[in-house]
């Protein structure tokens, strides 16, 4: 399944959206869950918990994938 997030500015971090979505209930669960290594940004493991992410890019999660858009581009 896909979830398309519009991305309010230049960007988003990473353990923010993970919240913003849902897919993790608080930002401490988030952090556990990218140091864990669960969580890709365009197919690639990524580590860092805020990870500044932008319009055009993907995260993956728990079966789930976000599309990045620019706000208003839906």
């Amino acid at each position: 399944m896909s979830i398309v997030l519009e991305v309010r500015g230049d960007y988003i971090q990473l353990d923010q959206l993970l919240k913003t979505t849902g897919l993790c209930h608080s930002g401490g669960f988030a952090h556990a869950e990218i140091e864990a290594g669960r969580v890709t940004v365009d197919g690639v493991v990524e580590s860092r918990k805020r990870a500044k992410l932008r319009p055009g890019q993907s995260v993956g999660y728990a079966g789930e994938v976000v599309e990045l858009v620019a706000e208003h581009a839906t």
